[in-house]
């Protein structure tokens, strides 16, 4: 596993965009991880009635908000809670759609057409759509059930892939030969079929990855996702939105932030898929 981690990186450092993606990519991780404990409380409201909403200075970097809260610190923390969404729920993701598309594929049968006929209904559902019934039969989604909700929705597209390139590669020879030679199942398709397919898996976990930040940050926006005083991208541009013409700072910060985390993720995947599969560059 690790050998497979340091030749996607290997890959994708060779290409422009892989190297441009990877150093904005681990700019903002290193900035969630290690500056917090220098920056001030992002909850904390120190002057509501004098100092909310003052621009850009010396003491507040990206200015404050409404509530006198130190923006660049909102931003910061803002950022662990969407990549700690992020990660969360596209492990759950990923795992529980490569397991599906690995038995799905390999077993073949009935197990094959009842998992993709409820991979097929269960596309046919916006994801969107089934978050927001999750959330109107709650006053109130913690954030790791909010990480379950966003994860158990999103295997479906990585299941077919999984079980496409699982149909494709069964046919070969070293798989016809480990069965010929008395292999368990469960040997083929973790030995065998599961690390030929880490390569597709690892451009869609990568893509992913961006779709949730987008996810998270949307349902933030429309209330139903981190909830205050927990400061998320999609929540601070909410509580700016009165503020948007008078304080754009406030909006802009975070606004930024999600663009620059998303476009580094999608650089990222599109270089690692341009060089693990050369046709599609």
């Amino acid at each position: 596993m690790k050998e497979s981690v340091r030749y996607a990186l290997r890959v994708t450092w060779a290409r422009p965009e892989g190297r441009i993606g990877l150093t904005i990519l681990a700019i903002i991780v290193v900035a969630a991880l290690l500056l917090p404990p220098m920056l001030q409380d992002p909850r904390a409201q120190p002057d509501i009635l004098n100092g909310s909403l003052r621009p850009p200075n010396a003491s507040h970097l990206l200015g404050t908000d409404q509530l006198s809260r130190d923006v660049l610190s909102r931003v910061v923390h803002g950022a662990r809670v969407s990549l700690a969404v992020a990660a969360g729920a596209v492990a759950l993701s990923v795992t529980l759609g490569a397991l599906i598309g690995l038995v799905a594929g390999y077993a073949g049968g009935w197990v094959d057409a009842a998992a993709m006929r409820l991979v097929d209904g269960a596309m046919a559902v916006p994801r969107l759509f089934m978050l927001l019934l999750i959330a109107a039969v709650m006053d109130h989604i913690p954030l790791t059930l909010l990480i379950l909700a966003i994860g158990c929705t999103g295997w479906f597209g990585t299941s077919r892939l999984v079980r496409a390139e699982v149909l494709r590669i069964r046919q070969l020879e070293f798989v016809r030969s480990a069965e010929a030679l008395g292999a368990r199942r469960r040997r083929i398709i973790f030995r065998h079929l599961l690390p030929n397919v880490l390569g597709p898996l690892a451009v869609a976990t990568t893509l992913a990855v961006g779709d949730v930040i987008l996810l998270e940050a949307g349902l933030s926006f429309l209330g139903l996702g981190v909830q205050p005083p927990t400061p998320s991208w999609g929540g601070m541009i909410l509580d700016a939105k009165p503020d948007i013409i008078s304080a754009p700072w406030t909006s802009l910060a975070p606004g930024l932030a999600i663009v620059l985390t998303v476009l580094s993720v999608n650089l990222v995947g599109e270089a690692l898929r341009d060089a693990l599969d050369p046709r599609e560059s």
